[in-house]
């Protein structure tokens, strides 16, 4: 019995632009982020969905809503597909982190393995042990159905990689998961599909 998994991270956010982390603090979604999830929200009309599980932050639960379109079924917000917790860093810019915590910011984007958090934020093992346990029981509670998840950067990130067997080493390897790039896994049994990965056909105008 095939279970299709469609998988997204929220639209583009006022933070992003500003390049600061959010984990599990939030900012409005900009009008590019908004354009986004309506055009992959048009993209998407024709498939049938049977559920949809968001992330509980407000930003993708705002792009849960625009790709709910006119479905009558509920969004299920899930505490557990929230972003990666980065402490004291949410809030704060890129490249003021780089300055202060040079060594810790260069493990968080280039040795995701060996990254420890100082900042009273979660490592990616942390993550991993989040993450894997819910998307598992997402599929088990809908073994056969259309599923849609919406989450966040590092969380697809590292449930793709889950998918895929990638080493946690390898996590911010390509493809890269723009504003509601769109992923599908297809599982029937042991057999898991990657079907998209990172895709943006639905993008116009680039």
């Amino acid at each position: 019995m095939k279970t299709t998994l469609y998988l997204t991270r929220h639209g583009q956010t006022q933070w992003n632009i500003e390049q600061r982390l959010q984990g599990h603090q939030d900012s409005p979604l900009t009008e590019l982020g908004l354009q986004h999830a309506a055009w992959l929200s048009e993209s998407m009309s024709s498939i049938e969905l049977d559920a949809i599980y968001a992330s509980s932050s407000p930003r993708t639960l705002k792009t849960a809503e625009i790709l709910l379109r006119d479905r009558t079924i509920d969004i299920v917000p899930e505490d557990d597909l929230k972003e990666i917790h980065m402490g004291s860093w949410e809030g704060q810019r890129n490249t003021d982190i780089e300055n202060h915590s040079p060594d810790d910011h260069f493990d968080f984007w280039n040795n995701p393995h060996q990254y420890v958090p100082t900042n009273g934020g979660e490592s990616y093992h942390d993550l991993q042990r989040r993450v894997f346990p819910k998307i598992q029981e997402i599929i088990a509670r809908n073994e056969g159905k259309s599923i849609l998840i919406v989450t966040h950067a590092a969380t697809l990130k590292v449930i793709m990689a889950f998918f895929e067997g990638r080493e946690l080493a390898n996590l911010w390897l390509p493809p890269i998961v723009h504003s509601t790039a769109l992923c599908k896994v297809v599982c029937e049994g042991d057999q898991i599909a990657v079907e998209l990965y990172g895709d943006t056909s639905h993008y116009r105008g680039n």
